[in-house]
């Protein structure tokens, strides 16, 4: 049994006659005929009753319409889903994304992306950088979108391995407590670790309890010279990705800033607390600068402004050449942060 004389059979029902039938799908009448009846042969029952008036189906026959029908249905369904795959509109693709590009740029990425192709599902992970990495080589995920200090030297290293895409910049931003009160001229601000004055003590400049700090639309820039002396969270260095701890090290290194201690902690998400509870400073990347907003945290410009990290999408050799991986890195490759 063909599809196409299921085709076949459900015209000549739906026509009433072969005649008809048959100019409809542009057959002779004389090879649907034979056609009908070598189905009636393969199923051992007949389909149809034939009168002057034309044609209708027997019980057996409406049976098969019905089926006919479904099973038509759904190959016309499957066909244009393929269809679909082949466009790039349909599909599933696996995005592991560090944590600070989840918060603000995956996001913005994922609304654009579903107004273009809804159909296609994507499935993001927030691991550290080198597990993203580790998940894409073992084929687990198909793309990895990283944060690096150093992108020359990081697409020489792995240009064998991985086609890289750019993803802009990252600026890095000041990330103080959220009652923090440091000026633009250095030293003018509370040192992490120690109480900030009463604003009822002699000399206090402090924000009474009952009263929030106040927060501004374009808030002022602290110098780097304030994180002299400061308490500064910095999360572990990995050798397979040299991101933000060797970028905020070299602008330390730059302009003689030495930090009174360092906070080593996992990844930028588990050093926040540290920065709300007012125990630490973080110099830290904010994507788009939207990232940081959801925490309780102070985000500031820092002047002069550190060399900003750079974010890149990985994927394995050749992966481009699937239909709905190159339409969601056309996305990005479009993205308004590129031509920054």
């Amino acid at each position: 049994m063909e599809l196409r004389t299921l085709r076949y059979f459900v015209a000549v029902v739906e026509a009433g006659s072969l005649t008809a039938a048959a100019a409809q799908l542009r057959l002779s009448q004389p090879s649907l005929s034979v056609a009908i009846s070598r189905l009636e042969t393969d199923v051992g029952v007949p389909l149809l009753t034939r009168s002057p008036r034309g044609v209708e189906p027997t019980a057996a026959g409406r049976f098969l319409l019905d089926a006919s029908s479904r099973v038509l249905g759904d190959v016309a369904e499957i066909t244009a889903t393929l269809g679909r795959f082949g466009a790039g509109l349909a599909g599933t693709i696996s995005l592991a994304a560090v944590p600070v590009l989840m918060w603000a740029r995956v996001p913005r990425l994922l609304r654009e992306f579903a107004a273009v192709a809804p159909d296609v599902e994507v499935r993001p992970v927030d691991p550290p950088p080198w597990a993203a990495i580790e998940l894409l080589q073992q084929g687990r995920v198909d793309l990895a979108a990283i944060l690096v200090a150093d992108p020359r030297r990081f697409s020489r290293r792995h240009r064998d391995e991985f086609d890289i895409l750019d993803w802009g910049e990252v600026p890095l931003v000041a990330v103080l407590p959220p009652d923090h009160g440091a000026a633009t001229d250095s030293g003018g601000g509370v040192r992490p670790g120690c109480a900030p004055p009463r604003s009822d003590a002699p000399g206090g400049i402090g924000v009474p309890e009952s009263e929030p700090p106040q927060r501004t639309a374009s808030p002022p820039a602290v110098s780097l010279r304030d994180f002299d002396g400061a308490t500064v969270v910095l999360p572990h260095r990995t050798a397979a990705v040299p991101s933000l701890p060797e970028a905020v090290e070299a602008t330390f290194r730059q302009y003689g800033v030495e930090p009174g201690a360092v906070r080593s902690v996992e990844t930028i998400q588990s050093g926040m607390p540290l920065i709300e509870a007012g125990l630490a400073w973080g110099l830290l990347p904010d994507p788009d600068r939207a990232s940081l907003a959801r925490f309780n945290v102070s985000v500031r410009p820092v002047t002069p402004a550190p060399k900003p990290l750079r974010a890149l999408v990985l994927m394995r050799r050749g992966a481009a050449t699937d239909p709905t991986l190159r339409r969601l890195l056309e996305r990005i490759e479009s993205d308004p942060v590129n031509r920054v």
